[in-house]
């Protein structure tokens, strides 16, 4: 039956490599389940609703990822995309969280009408192969980077923004994390190399066990005021009754005092980072796992993208922030993921985590930090496709502008839209107008205007 329904041979995998592969991917993606409900509680959401919010709406979005596809991407509520609803929209503006779930139900609805027509597909196939290839180098340092953040290694610095951080300072907390981060680190990268199998997954949970054992012999020590919490999973049960205050909350609206235009240009900045954000993960991860044709195009990309577009539209109903296709995908890939199975097998483990969120919860982000490292590396490894040459420079300088932007501006969309936009105005001064598609000259227009207006 999973033969059948995912062909596994056809696609050089197996049963248990899949589903390793699907449990990597969630555990890389577990911290959504933490994270999303504090930042949309901060909107006034009720943090239980929004989790389990987050958990149907994963899993109807990857269920159909999986079995619309066939494609090993998992979908949750988008990181950016759920600040930008709840500082930008609601605490910002000052918009009820009602008028922001409507927004993104309705940027749901536009999505399904564009992926059942080829508008998405259209931009996906206009986007040249260098700056695929760029896409995918960028998503690995954009993944490394979160991941160095999470693990709490690069902190903030008032001259250089950025710096490493001090592991004498709070020792117990951020040194300790920070630490352990680097020898989670190590340890995968010596497993993979190694091709142990789910190496990867194993090094979540070794370097979360030692983390318990540091919490055992007190060199770990809770700090809830921080942010630091007990690495020990907690084994009650999620309250279910809680979903009643999100659902069907976008249907019931006061628009007193929104404007239709205000409201217009909020559902088009959802509508246009969900947009890019979505095609530039597609573009990584499917460019990692050499899923793209000869001609850089992705088979059957329709059906993701309306299994994308059906997780939004639902997510809204239940209560959450836009659910997009997640860059931790490229976990699984890494750990041999090539079909719906792994994203199946994701999808149900979000499911099986309403009832035991709190276990799921409890995975500290410094654990998941060494699997984004080294996915990073490994999505990194890209850039050998780049034809480095005088004689390639007009695709080569925009490739590059994209990889840097993505994490220096912290944003996948923006670093397409930097891509697009240089790779048009220097091949056009360059007089190589026929490297050019036209949808590249209308995405470079829509992005300026972006910029300009939005």
């Amino acid at each position: 039956m999973l033969e059948k329904l995912f062909k596994l041979k056809e696609n050089k995998t197996n049963v248990r490599t899949e589903i390793i592969a699907g449990i990597t991917t969630f555990m890389t993606m577990a911290y959504i389940l933490a994270v999303n409900p504090s930042i949309l509680g901060d909107a006034g959401m009720d943090p239980t609703a929004v989790l389990l919010a987050t958990c149907l709406a994963s899993f109807v979005g990857t269920a159909c990822m999986a079995l619309m596809a066939n494609y090993p991407f998992a979908l949750s509520a988008g990181m950016g995309l759920n600040a930008f609803m709840a500082y930008t929209v609601v605490i910002g503006f000052g918009y009820p969280w009602q008028v922001a779930l409507l927004a993104v139900f309705i940027e749901g609805i536009i999505f399904i009408i564009l992926s059942l027509t080829k508008v998405r597909e259209a931009i996906f196939n206009a986007i040249p192969l260098s700056l695929k290839h760029a896409v995918s180098v960028g998503i690995g340092l954009f993944i490394a980077f979160i991941g160095l953040q999470n693990a709490k290694l690069t902190v903030d610095n008032s001259s250089t923004l950025v710096s490493i951080t001090s592991f004498t300072d709070n020792f117990t907390t951020v040194g300790i994390g920070a630490l352990l981060a680097i020898i989670g680190t190590i340890l995968t990268a010596i497993l993979y190399i190694k091709n142990v199998k789910g190496s990867i997954l194993i090094g979540i949970i070794a370097t979360w066990g030692i983390g318990m054992l540091c919490q055992a012999v007190g060199l770990y020590v809770p700090n809830p005021a921080e942010g630091f919490y007990s690495l020990y999973p907690s084994f009650a049960l999620t309250d279910f009754t809680k979903l009643g205050e999100t659902f069907g909350q976008c249907f019931h609206v006061n628009m007193n005092g929104v404007g239709i235009f205000n409201f217009i240009v909020i559902i088009f900045s959802f509508l246009f980072v969900d947009l890019f954000d979505t095609l530039g993960t597609l573009i990584g991860v499917s460019a990692k796992a050499n899923m793209l044709d000869d001609e850089g195009k992705l088979p059957r990309i329709r059906p993701a993208l309306l299994a994308d577009a059906i997780g939004t539209t639902v997510g809204a109903v239940f209560g959450t922030s836009t659910t997009t296709t997640f860059v931790e995908s490229a976990s699984g890939v890494a750990a041999g993921g090539r079909t719906g199975l792994t994203s199946m097998t994701t999808a149900v483990l979000f499911l099986i985590s309403m009832l035991f969120a709190p276990i799921f919860t409890a995975i500290p982000s410094f654990a998941t930090a060494p699997a984004l490292i080294i996915v990073g590396f490994l999505m990194f490894s890209n850039i050998s496709n780049l034809k480095l040459n005088s004689e390639n420079y007009a695709s080569a300088i925009p490739a590059y502008l994209c990889i840097i932007a993505m994490p220096l501006f912290y944003s996948i969309a923006e670093g397409i839209a930097i891509g697009v936009i240089s790779y048009v105005v220097i091949n056009l001064a360059c007089k190589k107008w026929k490297d050019i598609s036209p949808v590249m000259y209308v995405l470079a227009v829509l992005f300026i205007l972006k910029y300009i207006f939005l």
